[in-house]
């Protein structure tokens, strides 16, 4: 069955990407949609005095959160989705995922700051769109509906 992966971060922009998938722009009969959010690695220290079990449920939980809004929109437009909590460097885990699953496209929301703040800060989209096998779909939500809803 055909997928498309959605990137998370369980932000208004991830919400913009999920309601441009659940208004049929991209989608056609027969695709499921891989919702995906990945919870960053804790360090060394932390794992040396904390249980892998709260590890574990800190990321589920992450995860929980930053997936349930998406989901929503997909789940009222009635679009097939399932998740899948990961956890580790974000652009390696969303390609990995998406390789491993030959995926026809990865849709993102985007912050669209700018290139000097992504060169700066980092973008995890941008290296998405730098090194991913498929077509990769950002999408950029208007700044007035995620500032209202953020």
């Amino acid at each position: 069955m055909p997928q498309i992966v959605l990137a998370t971060d369980g932000s208004p922009f991830s919400d913009a990407a999920a309601h441009f998938l659940a208004d049929g722009k991209l989608l056609q009969p027969g695709f499921t949609v891989a919702v995906l959010h990945v919870s960053p690695d804790v360090t060394g220290q932390v794992r040396a005095f904390v249980s892998k079990e709260t590890i574990d449920a800190w990321h589920n939980e992450a995860s929980d959160k930053a997936m349930a809004s998406v989901c929503a929109i997909l789940e009222a437009a009635k679009v097939p989705f399932e998740r899948h909590a990961l956890h580790g460097y974000p652009p390696e885990k969303i390609l990995g995922y998406a390789k491993s699953v030959n995926a026809d496209a990865i849709v993102m929301g985007t912050h669209g700051r700018g290139s000097f703040f992504d060169a700066v800060l980092g973008s995890v989209a941008g290296r998405v769109l730098a090194q991913a096998d498929c077509p990769v779909v950002m999408v950029k939500a208007d700044a007035a509906k995620a500032k209202a809803a953020g």
